[in-house]
């Protein structure tokens, strides 16, 4: 079936929606509400049977919804209205939510329901739950709805008359006023709740230092304490924060727009800000992997597995032959410092005894490469774009020139550009169902590096490598298996993955034949090397990165400040334009 996807950015609800649509056999193409759009002409010349919004913060004009069948997807479960469903259930701790899929109509949030669907909501932030157990619910809610449609027989339900006995739940935009955390009086449980319902955006609205910010992202802290809102410590460039009963680590901040002025942006709490952050204790970035002193264990900050006690963005952990190293960074971003300290973890966990070793594992975002804020940021970009791409670099050789055990990485989350060829370098790569890769580059204006000329083609051949890094399309677990850029899907929820993850560890580091693989693969890598040395691809894609990050003329930079900077998009790219069309 040919089915228009219209949102207002081909965000990750969007990604998934397309590949998991394609994946079916029908031709989805996408058409971006942005600018003077153009929707009208855009039906005109795609003729879709269907069209579908995962994503749209404008209405659809009415000409075209009573034209052709329309489905909204809104985040929030049935009745439930307003432009901050999200936000809403989260900043009042729902433990239960939902998505609705429905017709469009006049009255925004209030048309026909085709389907919908419902899902637990674990304490984490919104933008993970977006893309997890929200993305999952929305999926299934949208392959439903689009069944009944095909069907040709299928009313949807109105949301009015007898039967219709769900009561109307319409909620404003949850704004700033709102948002607002009381130091002096919220507990630690509702500051968490505010700092998760706008993690991404919009942030909340605070004041530090003397200056605003906005605040992104929240983790408890178990342990230390102090005046409420005193700043305690810091970690891994993230700020450690009293509340009145413990404390809440804030990995991110943005500091508030001046009028008139340049669009801001999120940065690690401590880079953003600069001069202004006072003398702090500095909290060991791994507690699990660095015996903590007498000072340490007074403080209360733990030894534990997972950081149990202390929030940390990188932890490691054994049970029994299998290591497991996971990380988690704002935005799967990857900044030339979390990159070293991430290799320092790796070189940690080789020096164990172990004979499995799982990179990654957790819920949300593997890893979206190199950290464009952070280079946004820095007084040369060129110069820290050279130092990011050669500190992941460093990362990535190191997992390919492991030969002494096997190196499982586990995607939980989307991965894409260095992010997605960085899961490329393990042995085995496992995705969890509902993941979207972006193998590519291109859309950056990069040639890219961590060594993908030598693991992607590796896997998938050399055709399907350049059409892949060509096309800039995202893919789903499923087909990614298919192409053999992954090695196992693993059907679970967001929450559940780690626990499949090890299961499946534990397996394949019991399982009959893990020395004889651990053997053919030292000598498959020292063959490779013999026919072309690792350190030639490197030099290969680093001459090629090397030129764009220094000339000032090079697409990357311009591109790179309108994605950081969140510059308004004008039109739909081309390369979605026409992809509903048989290739």
């Amino acid at each position: 079936m040919r089915i228009l996807l219209v949102a207002s950015a081909f965000n990750s609800l969007t990604q998934r929606v397309f590949v998991e649509l394609r994946d079916r056999g029908h031709r989805p193409a996408v058409h971006l509400m942005v600018g003077d759009d153009p929707l009208r002409e855009a039906v005109r010349k795609y003729r879709p049977e269907l069209i579908v919004a995962p994503m749209l913060k404008t209405a659809v004009p009415r000409d075209v919804w009573t034209a052709h069948t329309c489905l909204i997807v809104h985040p929030g479960p049935l009745g439930d209205r307003g432009p901050s469903a999200l936000d809403w259930a989260i900043h009042e701790g729902a433990e239960r939510w939902g998505v609705t899929v429905l017709q469009a109509d006049e009255l925004m949030d209030a048309g026909d329901v085709w389907a919908h669907a419902e899902c637990e909501l674990p304490p984490v932030g919104k933008s993970d739950l977006y893309r997890g157990e929200i993305a999952d619910a929305a999926l299934r809610a949208v392959l439903l709805a689009v069944r009944r449609f095909a069907s040709g027989t299928y009313l949807p339900r109105p949301q009015r008359g007898p039967g219709w006995a769900v009561p109307d739940h319409t909620r404003p935009y949850l704004d700033q006023r709102l948002r607002r955390i009381d130091w002096a009086g919220d507990p630690t449980a509702t500051v968490l709740r505010k700092l998760r319902a706008a993690d991404s955006q919009p942030g909340v609205l605070d004041e530090l230092l003397g200056a605003e910010w906005y605040l992104h992202g929240g983790h408890p802290e178990r342990e230390l304490r102090g005046k409420p809102g005193e700043l305690l410590a810091t970690r891994a460039g993230a700020l450690c924060r009293a509340t009145v009963d413990g404390a809440v680590w804030i990995p991110q901040l943005r500091p508030r727009r001046r009028p008139g002025g340049p669009a801001t942006f999120k940065l690690p709490a401590t880079l953003a800000l600069g001069d202004r952050l006072p003398v702090l204790p500095e909290l060991p970035p791994l507690p699990s992997l660095f015996s903590p002193s007498a000072a340490q264990r007074r403080s209360g900050v733990p030894d534990s597995p997972q950081g149990k006690g202390s929030w940390t963005d990188i932890d490691y952990h054994e049970d029994g032959p299998v290591g497991f190293l996971r990380f988690s960074f704002p935005g799967g971003a990857m900044s030339t410092e979390q990159c070293r300290r991430l290799l320092a973890a790796y070189r940690h966990a080789l020096a164990r005894p172990t004979s499995v070793l799982v990179l990654g594992g957790g819920r949300d975002f593997f890893s979206n490469g190199i950290h464009l804020n952070v280079i946004e940021a820095a007084a040369d970009p060129a110069a820290e774009s050279w130092a990011n791409i050669n500190a992941i670099d460093d990362l990535v050789a190191e997992l390919i020139t492991t030969t002494d055990r096997l190196v499982v990485a586990a995607v939980g989350g989307n991965a894409a550009a260095g992010g997605a060829m960085l899961a490329l370098a393990a042995d085995e790569v496992w995705c969890r169902e509902g993941v979207v890769l972006n193998p590519h580059y291109r859309l950056m204006g990069l040639h890219g590096s961590e060594y993908w000329t030598y693991t992607l083609p590796s896997r998938v051949g050399a055709a399907a490598a350049d059409r892949l890094t060509r096309r800039a399309l995202p893919v789903s677990a499923a087909s990614a298996q298919q192409l053999g850029l992954v090695d196992r899907v693993i059907p679970a929820t967001p929450g559940e993955f780690g626990r499949e993850v090890a299961r499946f560890a534990a397996l394949l580091a019991a399982g009959p034949g893990l020395q004889e693989r651990i053997a053919a693969k030292k000598l498959g890598r020292e063959r490779d090397e013999a026919i072309k040395p690792l350190d030639a691809y490197r030099e290969e894609e680093l001459a090629l990165m090397r030129r764009t990050f220094f000339d000032p003329d090079e697409p990357y930079h311009a591109l790179r400040t309108a994605f950081v900077r969140k510059h308004p998009v004008h039109s739909t790219p081309p390369h979605l334009t026409g992809v509903g069309e048989p290739s």
